[in-house]
């Protein structure tokens, strides 16, 4: 049974809107003290952390912002020299070009199916399934928009602010009808706990909440996502993917790491740092304690 919390009072939704850009000038973390509770229904303990949600404010607030490599991972120009410097270029999906602007890119010169993307956030993309349906001049509007905004000081998670924007299109993972399942991995001090697979992505997506050893973690479904009516099957390279993951996590307290797997191979897609911002309705709340034993985070406290 999902959360009662998920329902949402709209008076208060008018009145945090019309206050937020203000408090969030004034004070960051009275800001997100604030959106953490009026989306969780918990008070924020920033002292002394326990849940997961709580500790990933810590970090949203207190940590990634300072760290470079960070940053760094979580643009997905910078991220791809991450993994180069690993040795696992062969885990990219390849590129078609990085542009500053908008007027630079050449579609005539792009295959008939591709993917845009900003490079310094997680949300703003476009999946072009047929060129000769995309209407360029939306596309143009759409993304001056998303370049000219700095990501991280809209959604105060401060790490994304360093990275330059810019567009990145890539290949068109897959066929254009069906788009690959993703595999959302969860590592934890370098150590991989559990995971969500998307399915029907596109059509009728859905995320099933699983641990690392692919049993059902039902109760961390969160903000009302629908799990799949049969458990996705676990992909055939499962334990090669885990071993990458927490290779490429490994100097985190805490990222997800995200993949494909398409024809037999592994792709990386991205990672993230702050999950939904780290503000999670879950099914069950007992699962935020669960997975907050999973994170320490003990060494980055304010003493």
């Amino acid at each position: 049974m999902a959360n009662p919390n998920l329902k949402e009072n709209k008076f208060k939704r008018f009145f945090a809107v019309l206050s937020r850009g203000i408090i969030k000038k004034v004070s960051p973390v009275t800001y997100v003290k604030m959106q953490y509770r009026y989306i969780t229904h918990h008070p924020l303990d920033l002292k002394s952390p326990t849940r997961y949600t709580e500790k990933l404010q810590y970090l949203r607030l207190f940590v990634y912002p300072k760290d470079p490599l960070v940053s760094k991972c979580a643009g997905r120009v910078g991220v791809r020299e991450y993994l180069k410097s690993l040795g696992h270029e062969d885990l990219l999906v390849p590129v078609l070009g990085i542009y500053d602007r908008f007027e630079d890119i050449d579609f005539d010169a792009l295959p008939n199916a591709f993917v845009l993307k900003t490079t310094h956030s997680s949300q703003w993309n476009m999946l072009v399934r047929d060129k000769s349906k995309l209407d360029i001049e939306e596309a143009r509007k759409n993304f001056h928009k998303w370049l000219s905004k700095d990501y991280g000081k809209w959604t105060m998670e401060r790490h994304y602010s360093p990275i330059k924007p810019q567009i990145i299109i890539e290949e068109f993972l897959g066929d254009t009808v069906t788009l690959p399942t993703e595999y959302k991995i969860h590592v934890y001090n370098g150590k991989a706990k559990n995971l969500y697979v998307v399915t029907g992505r596109g059509t009728d997506i859905r995320y099933t909440q699983l641990y690392i050893d692919w049993t059902p973690f039902d109760g961390s479904q969160f903000n009302g996502w629908k799990k799949a009516d049969v458990t996705p099957p676990c992909p055939p390279d499962w334990d090669k993917m885990v071993a990458l993951a927490e290779e490429l996590c490994k100097p985190f307290p805490f990222v997800r790491a995200d993949f494909y797997e398409v024809d037999g191979k592994i792709y990386f897609s991205e990672m993230t740092f702050t999950p939904a911002k780290g503000t999670l309705i879950l099914d069950d709340d007992r699962c935020d304690y669960e997975m907050g034993a999973w994170l320490d985070i003990s060494k980055y406290l304010k003493k």
